[in-house]
């Protein structure tokens, strides 16, 4: 009864608002959370949201340059026509309309990937985010400012970016971008890209954007190093596409930062403010059981012990089932290795042929000896050897075979 009860609060039950919100655990790992079924299937948001792009016609050169200035309105984020805005909870809404703040709300997030995509091996493209706090970075009027995702600035600084430093400023020239600040190497790890010297790409789709930042920050090489006028560097995450093949060497593959976990764009998504179901987040150690792909035990290993299990199982059974031909090659290497460890015992053991007279075979027991068919103890008191006498079978006679003195030649076998 209890297992039940838990069972429908589990699936009733839910910590956000908005559907697949990642401040919430994933629907559909250990399955743990039933899906809720008043959501609306992530498939068709996501063709919701490709239709409105292609709709959405803004001046975004006079929404950026207003964005920089902290003049935005509320009029200005009505006129994005975009749903993300459903997704601020009323008490948002009513703490925005006694101040509003410019700077809140501004970065494009993410949902849990629930559905995966069918053309996520064309359409899609992944990039591995590192530990941090998510940054609205806007370089104007000579000076760089970090704010939160609810528009708090928490740093002002000098940077090598466009508008950025007193050097780099030039008329009309200003930068925004979408950073993961990692305060461990002091690091902007530049996730996408929104406006760059004046020229705002809001509305290009994610390939050419992903595309123009590793341009821009080839032309400025220094961005990448710390110094006194850019005490912060300013690197750029590498993407890759979603196949499995890539997505494995990516995990695999050793990076200057700690995962966090996987992003995955769909290229023709248009940067847009809020929650949007083109941009899906996973944990590494949710490969197996959401798309398939095995990791390493290191991995499995980060999981949260409530379904750390249940993705064991699912790695094993996939590195079990990847390839026929590697599965024979293991059996193969198995069975070599067990007759090499069959020889070195020979070996060891040290195996001789026998000889009619002379041999000598010595084998410890205990405190037994063998020496020549005669078992002999050891007193363990004076440490001598005290020898038993044996019998020896002739025809169908027993004959006993008297104890040797020390020194002695053995009897010799009688014909």
């Amino acid at each position: 009864m209890a297992d039940e009860l838990v069972n429908v609060f589990a699936g009733s039950f839910a910590v956000s608002s908005d559907a697949n919100d990642t401040a919430a655990p994933h629907p559909r790992i250990g399955d743990y959370k039933v899906k809720p079924h008043n959501v609306p299937d992530q498939h068709v948001r996501r063709e919701r949201k490709l239709e409105q792009q292609k709709k959405k016609r803004m001046d975004f050169v006079n929404y950026s340059r207003k964005l920089v200035d902290g003049c935005l309105d509320e009029d200005d984020l009505q006129e994005l026509g975009h749903e993300e805005m459903d997704t601020i909870s009323a008490e948002d809404k009513k703490s925005r309309r006694k101040k509003f703040n410019p700077y809140a709300y501004q970065l494009m997030l993410s949902e849990w990937l629930v559905d995966v995509p069918d053309d996520l091996t064309q359409e899609w493209l992944m990039v591995q985010c590192p530990f941090g706090k998510r940054n609205l970075i806007i370089a104007v009027n000579g000076a760089t400012s970090a704010y939160t995702k609810s528009g708090f600035r928490v740093n002002r600084f000098t940077s090598l970016l466009p508008g950025g430093s007193p050097q780099t400023l030039k008329p009309n020239e200003y930068s925004i971008l979408d950073c993961i600040f990692c305060e461990i190497t002091s690091t902007f790890y530049i996730l996408d890209i929104m406006c760059w010297r004046g020229h705002p790409v809001f509305d290009t789709e994610t390939e050419f954007r992903f595309y123009w930042l590793k341009t821009k920050l080839q032309e400025l090489s220094a961005l990448g190093q710390a110094t006194a006028s850019n005490p912060y560097k300013f690197i750029s995450l590498e993407y890759c596409p979603c196949t499995a093949e890539a997505i494995s060497h990516a995990v695999s593959t050793p990076t200057p930062f700690q995962v966090d976990g996987l992003l995955f764009f769909h290229k023709r998504t248009h940067y847009s403010q809020g929650r949007t179901p083109l941009v899906g987040w996973l944990k590494p150690y949710m490969l197996p059981e959401i798309l398939g792909i095995p990791v390493s035990p290191e991995i499995i290993a980060s999981a949260p012990s409530v379904n750390k299990l249940t993705l064991l199982k699912a790695n094993k059974d996939l590195e079990d089932t990847t390839d026929d031909k590697t599965l024979e090659e293991r059996e193969h290497a198995a069975l070599l290795k067990s007759e090499k460890n069959a020889l070195m015992k020979m070996e060891t053991e040290g195996k001789k042929d026998r000889k009619s007279k002379g041999f000598k075979q010595v084998e410890q027991n205990g405190n037994g000896i063998m020496e020549g068919g005669l078992e002999m103890e050891i007193d363990q008191s004076s440490g001598r050897r005290r020898k038993n006498r044996r019998k020896k079978k002739l025809g169908d006679m027993e004959v006993e075979v008297p104890d040797e003195a020390p020194g002695e030649e053995k009897i010799a076998d009688m014909a």
